[in-house]
């Protein structure tokens, strides 16, 4: 059964999608199906004749074009924005070897991209294969400057396939270099060159005074869902690469609207300006505190401030990239951080022997930090560089963290002592909230067989238990009937829960909704601050939200998510929640099998190739469904259809959120009218 991947855009407005970023995933095939079937019967293979005839050799960038997934994360807007990073990665490795201090980046209005910088240019001389070398960099995998630490002494690509891929998934590439006062030029259609070579080398279009590399590409529209680039995911990772290296200026032009739009990102503040960027709304402590170090070979530099927020906001980058799930240089300079605190507190008497240390979370509630390390050999969890895994960085970090922030605190006290205030009320709030949580949650007696809502499953091994928060009494009543009972938990919730970005921390624990989640789930609550959420503790590896099709259960999805993104972040961090995707339709043909249709696209697709007449039922909402066909479509792990709920970029995904569920009408507002050519409406 084929997987099909994609993500939503932050601020996407569909009927049936929330403004995270999801992943769609057929969820055939797991093992779980093996171990538990519908009525306990177990499903049989036929048996298939394997030999040397099923065994299919992908030549040149074939891989990439059928797998496109494994190279870029999904073929959503998520992976179309970026081809975009991994042509302009490969320029910010030309600026940190020295060569290049201007990028150019332009949304051309056809739907191409093209990215042009001054360096030194990819070379086009003849490489030891025969051919340009130019040609080769963008034709072979793992093909590239990267691997050779004499040209590049750290680099964000590291991985030779940057270019190749970006090829392979366009309708086309165009390729200019700029080199010894030469025009030479290449161009390609889905990965394969269609100019011919002059003697193995590229042909030259006239003289040119400039030097560099320029590239224009048009996505693939039979890869990608839509091939629309998403502004303003491209200028936040264009902003952050201009503070990540102050001395490089990123210019940004978008002709796609009536008026071309232009900005220049240049930040010679580097990331203490990311710093106080990231802070321009908040009420802060003190000033940037920046410093900078090396060991082992890797250089290190950090920039943080406090402010008088209860959460954490510590980004790490690695070579130019951002690391949305961090990685050992954060746990470096974490664990250090915390070691430090906790050693001047004890030497000013803040905390006395008879006291506890504070934890890692009281030291960094209200603390933004922007921890960036050059690296030689990084490795990364992936392609898509996600999660840096060098345990040195870990070292490396922490040494330096430890030395250059004693070194500031020694000759900064009152800085000092204004950021021991902030952990000590964070660990006064924290006792108080354990208290008041205990309180509420379990002082209450609050079981799920007294309040008759939760049907749980028979299994107890949470690697294979899910649990359905499922919307209203009506669907409730047949996901029960039709789930497997084995290892599914379906949680009725009735209406619309709180909306928690505008309530206080009481009305949140108060609400039952909310108390029935956190009892169910078993794995705690965490409001920033507090300490005593624990994921080993979660009864269930899927929290799965189901709500109808339409208008409000979109908005229940959203409270849902945004209840989960601010109390409970690691459920999805740790990939635990889904959104079921119930379909829109059923087709009864006259003649053939019925089909059901999940959103208006198959409709249309199902209109084009069905022939002969048909029926179509429509699916106003859960409720409708009966036992088996809720079964089918939304809860037999071998047909249906989920979303995987992701966030690639913290930052935006905090801003986002707290414009769209806070409390502020007019940045809402304008956040509508400016992402409305993305609304698919359903009229």
């Amino acid at each position: 059964m084929q997987t099909t991947k994609y993500c939503v855009i932050l601020g996407t407005f569909r009927k049936n999608r929330t403004y995270y970023r999801l992943e769609h995933k057929n969820r055939a095939n797991r093992l779980k199906e093996d171990r538990y079937s519908k009525k306990g019967k177990k499903k049989m293979a036929k048996k298939q004749e394997y030999g040397a005839g099923n065994i299919t050799v992908l030549e040149g960038l074939e891989a990439v074009r059928k797998r496109p997934g494994m190279y870029i994360g999904s073929v959503s807007r998520k992976g179309l924005n970026h081809l975009i990073y991994e042509i302009v990665d490969n320029s910010v490795d030309e600026h940190l070897a020295g060569y290049c201090d201007t990028i150019r980046v332009t949304l051309e209005a056809d739907g191409s991209c093209t990215v042009e910088d001054n360096g030194r240019g990819i070379p086009v001389g003849m490489h030891a294969k025969g051919v340009s070398a130019a040609r080769l960099v963008f034709t072979t995998l793992h093909a590239g400057g990267k691997f050779d630490n004499e040209a590049y002494k750290t680099s964000g690509g590291l991985h030779g396939v940057g270019s190749s891929v970006v090829n392979a998934l366009s309708t086309y590439l165009d390729l200019e270099v700029y080199l010894d006062g030469k025009i030479h030029h290449d161009r390609y259609e889905k990965g394969k060159p269609v100019v011919e070579l002059e003697n193995g080398l590229l042909p030259i279009l006239g003289n040119t005074k400039k030097r560099g590399t320029k590239i224009n590409f048009l996505p693939d529209p039979e890869i990608f869902e839509k091939t629309r680039f998403k502004e303003d995911d491209v200028k936040s990772r264009l902003h952050e690469t201009a503070y990540l290296n102050p001395n490089l200026t990123i210019i940004y032009e978008d002709k796609r609207g009536e008026e071309t739009e232009h900005l220049e990102f240049h930040e010679p503040e580097g990331i203490s300006g990311f710093v106080k960027d990231l802070n321009k709304k908040t009420e802060v402590v003190h000033d940037v505190v920046y410093f900078k170090g090396e060991s082992e070979g890797i250089v290190v530099e950090v920039a943080f401030q406090y402010t008088n927020e209860f959460h954490e906001n510590v980004l790490g980058f690695c070579n130019n990239i951002y690391n949305a799930e961090g990685g050992t240089h954060l746990t470096g300079f974490k664990a250090t951080f915390t070691t430090v605190i906790n050693n001047y507190a004890r030497e000013l008497g803040i905390l006395k022997e008879k006291d506890a240390n504070f934890t890692g979370t009281d030291v960094r509630n209200g603390l933004t930090a922007v921890v960036s390390v050059k690296h030689p050999a990084p490795r990364f969890e992936g392609q898509t560089k996600t999660k840096l895994d060098n345990q040195d960085a870990a070292r490396a970090t922490g040494k330096v963290t430890g030395e250059e922030i004693q070194l500031y605190f020694d000759k900064n006290l009152d800085t000092l002592k204004s950021v021991i205030a902030c952990a000590e009320k964070a660990a006064k709030i924290r006792k108080t909230e354990e208290k008041a949580k205990t309180n509420l949650l379990t002082k209450q007696k609050f079981s799920f067989d007294s309040n008759g809502k939760l049907a749980n499953c028979e299994s107890r091994d949470a690697s294979i238990c899910e649990i359905f928060i499922v919307e209203g009494d009506s669907a409730g009543g047949s996901a029960k009937t039709a789930r497997d009972r084995n290892f599914q938990a379906i949680l009725p919730i009735r209406g619309k829960i709180l909306n928690v970005e505008k309530a206080s921390i009481d009305k949140v624990l108060a609400n039952a909704e909310i108390k029935t989640m956190i009892n169910a789930f078993g794995c705690g609550f965490s409001e920033g601050f507090g300490n005593d959420f624990d994921i080993t503790k979660l009864r269930y590896d899927k929290i799965i939200i189901m709500a109808d099709a339409d208008v409000d259960g979109a908005h229940i999805s959203t409270l849902l998510l945004t209840l989960f993104y601010r109390f409970m972040p690691e459920l999805i961090f740790e990939g635990h929640v889904y959104i079921a995707m119930p379909p829109l339709y059923k087709a009864i043909p006259s003649k053939g099998e019925e089909e059901y249709l999940y959103d208006d696209a198959a409709l249309e697709k199902y209109r084009k190739t069905h022939k002969g007449n048909f029926t179509l039922q429509r699916y106003k909402g859960l409720g409708e469904m009966d036992a088996q066909q809720l079964w089918e479509t939304t809860l037999d792990p071998a047909t249906r259809i989920l979303k995987k709920v992701e966030i690639e970029d913290a930052r935006m995904a905090s801003d986002v959120t707290e414009m769209l569920m806070g409390t502020e009408v007019p940045p809402r507002r304008e956040f509508i009218h400016e992402h409305a050519h993305d609304a698919e409406l359903d009229i």
